[in-house]
């Protein structure tokens, strides 16, 4: 999702505030689409996301209100879009009480979560309510952190070129981190960590900028 987000222009990052209360966000900038995605959550979730955030910004564009209706329009493109009605009843018969076990099998076609599966397979009437509300009851009493079946989590194509490129001319993450006036720690949050910086003694090498700002601020104290 990531990738197919990049290849069409939209400026895909990771979330800076770790807050396990916000999934993502999306908006247009002068004319330039972005998306930021936590990756606090499950690789899953954060898909779902991504296809969540992309509604809003087809949809949306044009300043609609981030509405309860808003957000079940983007929430069913982003369905319809990671599991093709077409997709899914190629593969999935009707499940009257399919257990945790099966669903984490099928999701694994479509790389989504369990909970999305299993609400995709309701919404076109391929599990009944009683099957449904069970799985969800269960999904509750295991808990949502971990996902079972779980998938590698995506990050950028794009970031991945660019400090690749960056690192093979002698620039380091520090140095982009000082040129952009940002915390190495900072500069990570928001490209999914990406690794680049030399490490010295197991540990990472400081940014000019982020020790400058650290003395200043033990002057102030």
């Amino acid at each position: 999702m990531i990738h197919l987000l990049e290849s069409v222009g939209i400026r895909v990052f990771s979330l800076a505030e770790r807050n396990p209360q916000v999934d993502a966000y999306s908006l247009w900038f002068e004319g330039e689409p972005f998306v930021f995605l936590n990756t606090l959550k499950t690789a899953e979730h954060s898909r779902m996301d991504a296809a969540h955030e992309l509604g809003h910004l087809v949809l949306h564009r044009h300043g609609v209100p981030r509405t309860r209706d808003a957000e079940k329009d983007a929430q069913a493109f982003g369905a319809a879009f990671l599991m093709p009605e077409a997709s899914i009843r190629s593969i999935v018969p009707r499940l009257d009480a399919p257990s945790l076990q099966t669903l984490a099998a099928l999701k694994l076609n479509w790389r989504v979560s369990l909970a999305a599966l299993a609400h995709r397979l309701h919404t076109l009437g391929l599990m009944s309510e009683w099957s449904y509300r069970g799985v969800f009851i269960e999904l509750s009493k295991r808990g949502r952190s971990r996902e079972p079946n779980g998938i590698e989590r995506e990050t950028s194509q794009v970031f991945t070129k660019v400090f690749s490129s960056l690192k093979g001319s002698g620039t380091t993450k520090a140095d982009v981190a000082k040129e952009l006036g940002l915390y190495t720690d900072d500069l990570d949050a928001l490209i999914f960590g990406l690794s680049m910086t030399p490490v010295t003694e197991g540990r990472r090498v400081p940014d000019v900028t982020a020790a400058a700002r650290r003395r200043q601020l033990k002057l102030h104290r």
